[in-house]
């Protein structure tokens, strides 16, 4: 029975991923090697989440949920519509910094060869986020095959299918842009001092003493983590609150952001090195 629930749960979870893998790989498409290589990379992304989480039974100490935890009597609000415990922001903010991370950290070491130009980062962000939630989403289907029963697995297929495992792929695929542009600093900022110098990067120039690109670089870096884990923070937060509703137009005007940064005429322009490279 084991074995029959791991086999369903893997195909079920395969489904969204053919699906979605298929719209994003037509934009830009990839060599299939290297598609498939960060592929698996996504899904080893989540082993050392499960890790971290099976380490609480010995090192207690070590989950930092129970830190948070002492804010869940603080709440953040607006009037009598709603409020929500700082904990579970916090929480969530957390959550959404390590999963995006974790997937980045796959596509920071691929080839440098095979990336050509932004888009090359996006699309590869995206596959990265689709093993990630494949993975994911088999956790997610044998938990409740096993808790709440076979029956409760269409609308839980449905949902994860739709929902968040296109959720994953607008974080990863919103930080892979920034971290496309970073990729390709060198380039790009010397462009953009053409057009309109950063005063933010000319003072740290100054400060720290570093090439102003590396500054650049460094910046998107941390402008894209924090774009996405706010994003992946407010999306459990609608979760969290029941908002349910709101996740639909959340997504929709998602889908047309990322596409926006996909029809970028600069994503499509392919540069000669990134910082770092000589």
């Amino acid at each position: 029975m084991l074995i029959l629930s791991i086999i369903i749960a893997i195909i079920l979870a395969l489904i969204p991923v053919i699906i979605w893998g298929y719209l994003f790989y037509i934009k830009e498409p990839e060599p299939k090697r290297l598609i498939l290589k960060v592929f698996l990379g996504g899904m080893i992304s989540v082993i050392p989440i499960i890790l971290y989480k099976a380490s609480w039974q010995y090192y207690p100490n070590l989950n930092v949920f129970l830190y948070v935890d002492n804010f869940k009597h603080h709440f953040i609000g607006i009037g009598d519509i709603f409020s929500i415990p700082v904990s579970v922001i916090f929480t969530f903010m957390f959550v959404g910094v390590v999963e995006e991370y974790m997937k980045h950290f796959i596509v920071k070491f691929t080839d440098k060869n095979n990336l050509k130009n932004i888009d090359d980062v996006m699309e590869l962000s995206i596959i990265a986020a689709l093993g990630f939630a494949f993975v994911e989403n088999i956790l997610y289907f044998l938990l409740i095959w096993q808790k709440q029963g076979v029956q409760n697995l269409i609308i839980a297929f449905i949902f994860r299918s739709i929902f968040s495992t296109f959720a994953h792929i607008l974080f990863s695929g919103i930080y892979g842009y920034f971290y496309g542009i970073a990729r390709f600093a060198s380039p790009i900022y010397k462009e953009n001092l053409i057009k309109n110098r950063s005063r933010f990067i000319a003072v740290m120039h100054k400060i720290i003493h570093l090439k102003s690109e590396t500054i650049f670089k460094e910046e998107k870096i941390v402008e894209g983590l924090m774009f996405s884990m706010l994003l992946h923070a407010l999306f459990n937060i609608v979760l969290e609150l029941d908002f349910t509703i709101l996740v639909v137009p959340f997504l929709i005007i998602g889908y047309i952001y990322l596409s926006y940064l996909f029809s970028k005429k600069e994503d499509h322009k392919e540069y000669g090195r990134v910082v770092g490279e000589q």
